[in-house]
């Protein structure tokens, strides 16, 4: 069964965010990846986003993982007095991810549309039509 886990994204802040989530919560980073680790020729980051957050995940207990990023400038900002979050559904396949995805993609808009990610998941971000975030994966490993 697919597992929901709370996704926050912040304006640059996201480092200083989870170190203080991570002292509340107790435990260690799963993942914490910067943009200068992914750069790519096609879509490259500038050099003052480089250090900033692209994921990072903070296991918080009972199979519960509390994820973030920061917000390229690309995107724009993110209004910290609306919803700031998405719901991210970690798949136990990828038959399970597609049949999410197009399931609540359905009248939605699309973000990023699932494919295998530069960081090794299939991956999909989206609208669904209520104006809600969501974020589907399938992790390979």
């Amino acid at each position: 069964m697919a597992q929901l886990n709370p996704y926050i994204h912040f304006n640059g802040n996201a480092e200083e965010a989870f170190t203080f989530y991570k002292a509340a919560f107790g435990g260690e980073f799963a993942a914490l990846m910067r943009f200068k680790d992914f750069q790519n020729p096609e879509h490259p980051f500038p050099e003052h986003e480089a250090n900033k957050i692209m994921h990072v995940s903070l296991p918080i207990g009972g199979g519960s993982v509390l994820m973030g990023s920061d917000v390229p400038e690309v995107l724009g900002t993110v209004n910290e007095n609306e919803n700031r979050s998405k719901i991210s559904i970690a798949c136990a396949s990828k038959e399970e991810a597609d049949k999410l995805y197009n399931a609540l993609l359905e009248g939605g808009t699309v973000e990023m549309p699932i494919a295998d990610s530069p960081w090794g998941s299939y991956f999909a971000m989206f609208r669904d039509k209520f104006g809600i975030e969501w974020m589907v994966s399938f992790d390979y490993k």
